[in-house]
């Protein structure tokens, strides 16, 4: 080949890497690909400043690998790896959970850098970079290292991440590859053991870590580059260190470019392998566009007619409610169990990041309406993780069981599937786990998990005197479960079952304090927790009481998320719901306490925290329905925009969001394990849902004075599952307009 042949060829491949670049994110700036392409609207980087805790980072709907840059190892501030105002970035690992609040994952961090300035002795491999160069979008995300003169890339498939590297310069570059480097929760170092294996002239490094953070947990890994590894340099061990960390040096000639492809996998290296050769070798380019035709699939069956500041808003949420849970499973189905034993999942499919405390509420039964064709594969989840640990989950990290949070928060998601009519699954088999999750001993939890079910059972509600804390939350929490066991005991014909878990259910009456207005502790005699400030809120981390990250009145709406009804009656009926949330939204709190869930405050309303979530809407069940419209629109408005800070809270692996696309629709799943939903008004003019079932449910905005499904008028607050699935138009009043009755 002549050199005016090579140098033709590399204006092409450098032409062919521009042009592709700037494809990617045309469609951000195009007027028409806005009106076309959903996946135009969203921004990763909503959320990524301050408590949102967002992931910005490249990845697919549900996926395993997670590519983004690690900011920092540890704090709660970067639970994400990412904070949008930091300015210097340690690395890129390829596991991330986007929105909690504990940190954990940033599997195998890899960071390139230009020439060959890294040395054995070398102890900071953390580089600036220019924010200008940042970008992000469904699939994809890229920065320029100024530091070490690099042009980063990630993208993602299901089980594969691939890191592409463009050097300021050709010849000789280094890259760390860092096992020892995890997002911790706490201090480091984390790592247990290792297991890992070299070969230099094929490019690939594999093996093992085995390590305890957030949970105790093994990944196995294989990282294939696309050229030969010229030198391996072992860092030396630091105090704890126990996992290699690497500098590898590539020679690329007159080339400035290299690529590096990870798979993951629970099981074992050969899975990981297995996960590779499956992703088989499609370019850089196809896997972004791959990326983004998964993405455009499912933001494309809502449709919105809105501002476009107002799409990015809604856009945005509705990705962030796709990430997880993430499907942890081998391309062979094979994955490692709660209990460290390798299972085959029935479906394919093995769902984790399960924030079952906080998406319960919101993102399950979204999914029931946008992604059906997951849920059974989530169900089936949760009964495999029961098979292995002897009850259902609580919230899961790598298939691990964390014991993170209160209650019994499966069993509404079960119920929920059920009720709705998904049988994907053995429903027999579903409520057997149900009840032993419900009245079994779980003698290897921690305490705070429920170790026992005696006492509950014996008063009617967690005595505070026999407890470790949040006997108040606990008790009105397990309610949720149990009115969850009653619904799914009832539709499979158990009724003697369901009239024992109803019983259990109401118990929440029992801790109503009718001089405050709140639910309130009891001891074992009956009596009241004195002293008692219904304002002041607790968490087991940094408060300890009665209260899990809320205070008595934000909690004492809770049994609204079973029995809306029975809420309502509680406190005086509908003109006593109405003076209750009056007061609610009205009565001065104490201030800002991110630690303990006092964030985005309205009164005591918190909606950075998932116990107020469901309590604007309960206005519907009032005398007075339309003050619950303008609280939605006003929790919209205040505390959801489409900057980087525009999430107060954390995301919580997707419910801020989910609420967020709920009120979008107006609707909302006050009651999540029945089947219902609650009316409210749209934010929107007009929104179309492009069921999964091939039905359309067309919503829109009439100056009628009711709800009108496919003409016939909605009596009462609520609409059910299966109507909005038979499509059809929905209209609501206009804002203003006289509101459904209230039974």
């Amino acid at each position: 080949m002549t050199d005016g042949s090579r140098m033709k060829m590399k204006a092409v491949k450098l032409l062919t890497y521009w042009l592709f670049s700037l494809a990617c994110f045309a469609l951000a700036t195009s007027s028409h690909a806005r009106e076309k392409q959903p996946i135009s609207f969203v921004d990763p980087f909503i959320g990524t400043d301050g408590t949102g805790h967002v992931f910005p980072g490249a990845v697919v709907p549900f996926g395993m690998v997670a590519p983004g840059p690690d900011m920092e190892d540890r704090g709660w501030s970067y639970s994400s790896g990412y904070q949008y105002q930091a300015r210097s970035i340690l690395g890129f690992s390829n596991t991330h959970i986007s929105g909690a609040g504990i940190g954990e994952l940033g599997d195998v961090l890899l960071q390139p850098s230009a020439g060959t300035k890294w040395t054995p002795a070398t102890t900071n491999f953390r580089s600036s970079f220019d924010k200008a160069t940042e970008q992000a979008s469904p699939g994809y995300y890229a920065v320029t290292l100024k530091d070490h003169n690099v042009h980063v890339e990630l993208t993602a498939g299901q089980r594969v991440a691939i890191q592409r590297y463009r050097f300021g310069r050709a010849g000789k570059v280094q890259v760390l590859l860092d096992l020892q480097h995890g997002i911790l929760f706490g201090d480091g170092p984390r790592v247990l053991k290792s297991d890992v294996q070299t070969d230099a002239a094929s490019g690939k490094i594999s093996g093992t870590i085995w390590s305890k953070n957030w949970v105790e947990r093994q990944a196995s890994f294989v990282v294939r580059f696309d050229r030969p590894i010229k030198h391996i340099t072992t860092l030396p061990s630091r105090p704890g260190d126990q996992a290699p960390r690497f500098i590898l040096e590539f020679d690329l000639g007159r080339a400035k470019q290299l690529e590096a492809r990870i798979a993951l996998s629970t099981v074992d290296v050969a899975g990981a392998k297995a996960n590779m050769a499956a992703f088989g070798q499609p370019s850089f380019e196809a896997v972004v566009q791959s990326a983004r035709s998964s993405w455009n699939t499912l933001l494309r069956r809502i449709d919105i007619d809105a501002s476009p500041r107002e799409k990015r808003i809604f856009y945005s949420a509705l990705y962030r409610t796709l990430i997880h849970p993430s499907d942890i499973a081998d391309v062979d189905g094979r994955v490692r169990g709660p209990t460290g034993t390798v299972i085959r999942s029935k479906t394919g499919q093995y769902y984790s990041t399960l924030s079952l405390w906080d998406t319960f509420r919101g993102v399950h039964p979204l999914f029931t309406l946008i992604v059906p064709e997951r849920v059974d594969g989530m169900v089936q989840t949760l009964l495999d993780h029961h098979r292995a640990q002897g009850y259902l989950p609580l919230w899961t990290a790598w298939g691990q069981e964390t014991w993170t949070m209160i209650g019994n928060p499966a069993l509404p998601v079960i119920a929920d599937a059920v009720v709705k009519g998904f049988n994907g699954f053995d429903r027999e088999e579903a409520l057997a786990a149900m009840i032993s999750s419900s009245t079994n001993p779980r003698p290897n939890a921690p305490v705070w998990a429920q170790q026992d079910w005696s006492a509950y059972e014996k008063y009617g509600y967690l005595p505070y005197d026999l407890g470790e804390g949040e006997a108040v939350s606990k008790t009105l929490e397990y309610g949720i479960g149990d009115n969850a066991v009653a619904r799914v005991a009832k539709l499979l014909g158990k009724h003697d079952v369901a009239q024992r878990f109803e019983a259990r259910a109401r118990g929440y009456q029992k801790l109503f304090d009718p001089q405050t207005k709140t639910m309130r502790a009891r001891n074992q005699a009956g009596g009241w927790r004195t002293p008692f400030d219904p304002l002041v809120p607790t968490s087991p981390m940094n408060n300890p009481g009665d209260y899990t990250e809320a205070n008595a009145w934000q909690y004492t709406a809770t049994p609204a998320l079973h029995d809306a009804e029975g809420f309502r009656t509680l406190v005086g009926g509908a003109s006593g719901l109405r003076v209750w949330l009056d007061t609610f939204f009205s009565l001065p709190s104490l201030g800002d306490n991110k630690h303990l869930g006092q964030e985005a405050l309205i009164g005591q309303y918190a909606h950075g925290n998932e116990p107020s979530h469901h309590i604007a809407w309960l206005y519907a069940f009032s005398d007075t329905p339309e003050r619950g419209y303008d609280k939605v629109a006003q929790i919209a408005q205040a505390f959801y925009s489409d900057r980087p800070d525009g999430i107060i809270g954390n995301d919580d692996c997707g419910q801020m969001s989910a609420w967020y696309v709920f009120a979008t629709l107006g609707f909302y799943p006050v009651e999540p394990a029945s089947g219902r939903f609650t009316l409210g008004r749209p934010l929107v003019s007009n929104a179309t849902l492009h069921l999964a079932n091939g039905k359309v449910l067309q919503i829109d905005q009439s100056r009628a004075a009711d709800v009108v499904l496919r003409g016939q008028a909605l009596i009462g607050p609520m609409v059910d599952y299966h109507s909005l699935m038979a499509g059809g138009k929905l209209s609501f009043p206009l804002r203003g307009s006289q509101p459904p009755t209230a039974n």
